[in-house]
């Protein structure tokens, strides 16, 4: 101390240094944590498990992308109006990787097209409801404006491309129609199998294939997306109808959930919101079904294979352009 009783600077900063340790360690004494004893930590093997998670599997009739655009806005919905449930909706890059999944029990609910309704209900799923407006359930084949084809005989020799080899209305349906038109499609002509519906279609603009084939949903969308590709596209030929894409639920999931989500689905149509919802698919509403409904279906399946080809999958061929996978962002014809 100086000696009129006051701390040199240098003493006092140390002495107001002394202080705050000491209020620290009385801090942390205070807020010490419980003894181990009375607090373990809980330790598992795996996650826990979620049995308020349902996932919803739709088959590739868009690319993931566009797919999650139409079909989440049903996510919600549903998610909105059940309590205790939480809906995902599950995309796959192909049919392929849908089959798979499909056929391995993978999905709680699945939207599978006919011919993957009628396998899946082989496999334990139980056929619950379908998209109406089977009148629309059809395949279509669509040529390039300027390319000169005109008769089925036309595409002897030339490349005609699909989206898979399980896809019915987009594959199955125009195969079974180029065949009662006389055309042998495992001789006369090549049969590319691309991957999705948008790449069918953007292989017969980019001239890949003489030929394409799809049906009507993604047609229209793509026509309203890029009009000045689709303007160089026409509809050449068009399939028969068949019964529309089933709706199919696993053997496990409770029955009280089913009846609710049945309601929800057939009722759609009948509030604003659940009508712009079936706008955005190009579809009016969804239908109760049961196996039945799909006796035309196994009906077919059984011809097609006994004079064209098992519909089991087969190879998908790789693209030469990356711009024939997906709608590109421009292209000029």
């Amino acid at each position: 101390m100086t000696n009129n009783g006051w701390l040199k600077w240098p003493d006092f900063w140390l002495s107001l240094r002394l202080l705050w340790l000491i209020a620290v360690g009385l801090l942390a004494v205070a807020c010490q944590a419980p003894d181990t004893d009375s607090y373990k930590p809980l330790y598992r093997d795996t996650p826990p498990k979620q049995d308020n998670i349902y996932s919803f599997g739709v088959h590739p009739l868009h690319n993931p992308r566009r797919l999650f655009e139409i079909y989440q806005p049903l996510m919600n919905y549903l998610n909105t109006h059940l309590t205790g449930v939480t809906f995902r909706l599950e995309a796959s890059r192909n049919y392929a990787a849908y089959d798979e999944k499909l056929l391995a029990g993978h999905f709680h609910f699945a939207l599978p097209n006919p011919y993957q309704t009628v396998q899946a209900a082989k496999q334990g799923y139980r056929i619950f409801g379908k998209m109406a407006d089977d009148e629309n359930f059809y395949g279509i084949i669509l040529v390039r404006k300027d390319s000169h084809i005109q008769t089925v005989a036309d595409l002897k020799g030339k490349a005609v491309s699909y989206p898979a080899p399980t896809a019915l209305a987009a594959t199955m349906m125009p195969q079974w129609y180029l065949y009662q038109q006389g055309l042998d499609i495992n001789r006369d002509i090549e049969n590319r199998y691309v991957g999705s519906q948008e790449s069918s279609i953007m292989n017969v603009y980019l001239g890949q294939t003489a030929a394409g084939a799809t049906w009507p949903p993604p047609w229209k969308a793509f026509s309203k997306e890029r009009p000045e590709l689709a303007n160089a596209l026409e509809v050449r030929w068009r399939t028969d109808p068949l019964p529309n894409n089933g709706l199919v639920v696993r053997s496990d999931v409770p029955t009280a959930l089913l009846e609710q989500v049945s309601q929800l689905l057939f009722q759609l149509h009948k509030n604003p919101e659940g009508a712009a919802i079936l706008a955005a698919m190009e579809l009016s509403r969804f239908e109760a079904a049961n196996s039945d409904t799909y006796a035309p279906v196994r009906q077919f399946l059984r011809r097609f294979e006994q004079e064209l080809r098992p519909p089991e999958q087969l190879p998908i061929a790789p693209v030469d352009q990356g711009s024939a996978t997906s709608v590109p962002a421009a292209v000029t014809p």
